[in-house]
């Protein structure tokens, strides 16, 4: 056990360097959702996420938003507990079959206006789970998608861009992006 915990102090961590992002280029972004979000809304954007069978690798991602380096607060956009508190449900992952019914209804409690956003590409067409027998498919055959991130996973940014364009084209019809 001495042993293990020595190496463990000794040796390098096994992680990849964190990506390139401009902190000045994230700010801009972040400045350009909390605007249009306010414009749009009169106040923040709530975000309800949803995992309908993901393999947590776009959970990782959104979660990367609260982190000190994103801090999405500061933007003015939040996650919310509730789907009743929610102005746009974040959708990952394929739909299982087992998550459909919970999908409905958390979409049904969301109040209106409210926004689908499917994150990630399992959640545009059920990815590499595809024609498995626990998957009913993407987002899309369950509830009207607004919006498509694309990515697998897709990263912080592209998903600040994607609330963006999101909240820029709110009001319009429905596009499935």
């Amino acid at each position: 056990m001495h042993n293990f915990l020595l190496q463990g102090l000794l040796r390098r961590p096994l992680t990849d360097k964190a990506p390139k992002v401009d902190p000045l280029a994230v700010e801009e972004l972040g400045e350009a959702v909390k605007f249009a979000a306010y414009r749009r809304l009169g106040r923040s954007l709530s975000i309800r996420q949803v995992d309908a069978g993901s393999c947590n690798g776009c959970e990782l991602e959104i979660n990367a938003l609260s982190n000190p380096y994103y801090d999405l607060e500061r933007f003015g956009l939040h996650f919310v507990a509730s789907p009743r508190h929610a102005d746009v449900l974040l959708v990952t992952g394929p739909v299982t079959r087992n998550m459909a019914e919970a999908l409905e209804r958390t979409y049904a409690a969301t109040p209106e206006p409210k926004w689908v956003v499917a994150c990630g590409d399992c959640a545009r067409d059920g990815g590499c789970f595809a024609g498995s027998y626990a998957i009913v498919g993407g987002v899309a055959a369950v509830l009207p998608v607004d919006l498509h991130i694309p990515g697998c996973p897709p990263n912080p940014t592209a998903l600040l861009q994607g609330l963006l364009a999101l909240i820029e084209r709110a009001g319009t019809a429905r596009s499935g992006i």
